[in-house]
């Protein structure tokens, strides 16, 4: 191994990409989703996703519950 190819980061991804592409491609594209997901995450919460016009049981609020006035009824089309 010659001291040129084993120095700085740079020189250790070109190495990593011409032996084992399969395995840093991956990994790029699974950091890509992660990354994609936590925006996605973020989205969520930031834009009340938890809000739901459907749900599954009935949910109670009462009028001084700061909620209550984001909850969606079928008049809101």
């Amino acid at each position: 191994m010659s001291a040129s190819a084993a120095r700085g980061s740079t020189s250790l991804l070109k190495r990593a990409w011409n032996e084992i592409p399969d395995i840093v491609g991956g990994s790029v594209l699974a950091i890509a989703g992660l990354v994609m997901a936590g925006v996605g995450v973020a989205n969520y919460y930031a834009k009340d996703g938890d809000n739901r016009r459907y749900k599954l049981g009935y949910v109670v609020f009462r009028d001084t519950d700061p909620r209550a006035q984001k909850v969606r009824n079928d008049e809101d089309d």
